[in-house]
C-alpha cells in the first residue's frame, strides 16, 4: 500500500501539467485509459464498477499541418477534465459502460477566454465473444460499441479552447488479447463515424468557401496496442495509441484550429492499476501520455490518477434468497 501512496504522491507532484490541445479534448471519451472499454478486462455479471478520473494535460508546441511550431499568443493551453466512469456487468461477457467528463480549458497567454463544462456521454456495450485456451496461453476476442453525445449546449467553433467538437458519433472496436501466464498483448482498432456539426456562424473558409453553417466531420480511426504485466491485484502495461482523421485539412499559417481539420497524433505511456488487498473492491489507476508525433495536434503530456469501487450485488441477491429460505424454514 505504501508504495501506491509513493505513485499517487509522485503523479501529484507532475499534476502542474494541465489539459492540452483539442486533440485531447475531442477525444477526451475515448481515451480517458481508465479500466474501461479499451482493455481486455470484463466486469463479473451482476457486478458494478464506478469511479472517477482526473487528469490533467498541456502543450506547447505543436504541428501546424506537419510543421512543428509554438504561439506565444496562446503561450501554455492549459485546463483539466474530471471524468465519472461506470462498469456493469449484465454477464460475464457482457458489460455495459458509461463516461461522462466535466472539461475546462484556458491559455496563459494571449486575450481568449478559456471554456468549461459537461461535455459529452459515452455509452458502450463490450462483448466477448470468445475465451478459449490457446497454445501455452489464453486468447480472448472483443467487439464494442458506442455512442458519444454531446450533453450540454457547448461552443464547439472555438479550438483549440472548447471543451469539444459537439458531434454525435457512433464506434465499433474490434479487440484481441493474448495471455501467457502474467504476461500479455493487448491490440484493438476502432472506428468513429461523426455526424455533421452546426456552428454559430453561416460561412467558413477550409479550401474553399462554404456557405453554411453546417461543418461535414470526417471519419477517425484509431489503433492501440498494450503490453506488460497482468495479475489479479497488479496490471503495468506500456501503451502505443494512435488516431488518424480520414479526410480534413490543415491549419493554415497562423490561424486558428477548426472543427473538420485532419488530426493525426501518436501517442505512447504507461498505465498502472492497482488493487487494494485488504480491500478487493477498491483499485487505483494511474496514466501518462506523450504525443511522439503527429498533424494539427500538439505536443501533448497528460497525466491522470483515479479511483475505482466494484459493487458486487450478487452477494445482495445471495443473502436475499438465504433469508428468504431461513424465514420459511424457522415457520
Amino acid at each position: 500500500m505504501k508504495y501506491l501512496i509513493i505513485l499517487l504522491c509522485a503523479l501529484s507532484c507532475l499534476l502542474n501539467k494541465k489539459l492540452g490541445f483539442f486533440i485531447c479534448l475531442v477525444f477526451f471519451s475515448i481515451s480517458a485509459y481508465a479500466q474501461t472499454d479499451i482493455d481486455a478486462i470484463m466486469m463479473s455479471k451482476n457486478n458494478f464498477c464506478a469511479g472517477f478520473m482526473y487528469s490533467h494535460n498541456s502543450w506547447k508546441n505543436y504541428w501546424e499541418g506537419t510543421f512543428k511550431r509554438d504561439n506565444q499568443n496562446l503561450g501554455t493551453v492549459s485546463g483539466q477534465m474530471i471524468g465519472i466512469m461506470g462498469n456493469y456487468g449484465v454477464k460475464d461477457n457482457l458489460n455495459v459502460l458509461f463516461s461522462i467528463p466535466y472539461v475546462s480549458t484556458k491559455a496563459s497567454e494571449g486575450t481568449l477566454i478559456g471554456q468549461k463544462g459537461i461535455q459529452d456521454l459515452t455509452a458502450t456495450i463490450k462483448w466477448m465473444p470468445i475465451e478459449k485456451k490457446w497454445g501455452k496461453g489464453d486468447f480472448s476476442l472483443y467487439t464494442l460499441g458506442s455512442i458519444i453525445i454531446p450533453t450540454t449546449n457547448y461552443v464547439a467553433d472555438y479550438l483549440p479552447l472548447s471543451i469539444g467538437v459537439k458531434t454525435n458519433t457512433a464506434m465499433f472496436r474490434l479487440m484481441a488479447d493474448y495471455q501467457v501466464n502474467n504476461i500479455f498483448v493487448t491490440s484493438s482498432a476502432a472506428y468513429y463515424l461523426r455526424d455533421r456539426v452546426t456552428i454559430d456562424r453561416t460561412a467558413y473558409y477550409t479550401t474553399e468557401m462554404h456557405y453554411t453553417n453546417l461543418v461535414e466531420m470526417p471519419t477517425v480511426t484509431n489503433y492501440n496496442i498494450r503490453t506488460g504485466y497482468r495479475s489479479s491485484k497488479l496490471i503495468a502495461e506500456a501503451v502505443l495509441d494512435i488516431t488518424k482523421t480520414n479526410g480534413g485539412f490543415d491549419i493554415t499559417k497562423n490561424n486558428m484550429p477548426f472543427l473538420s481539420n485532419q488530426m493525426n497524433a501518436t501517442r505512447a505511456g504507461v498505465n498502472i492499476k492497482y488493487t487494494v488487498s485488504k480491500v478487493d473492491e477498491l483499485s487505483f489507476i494511474g496514466n501518462a501520455m506523450y504525443t511522439i508525433a503527429g498533424r494539427n495536434v500538439g505536443q501533448t503530456t497528460s497525466i491522470s490518477v483515479g479511483i475505482f469501487y466494484v459493487f458486487d450485488f450478487t452477494k445482495k441477491k445471495r443473502s436475499s434468497i438465504e433469508e428468504a429460505e431461513k424465514t420459511k424454514t424457522e415457520l
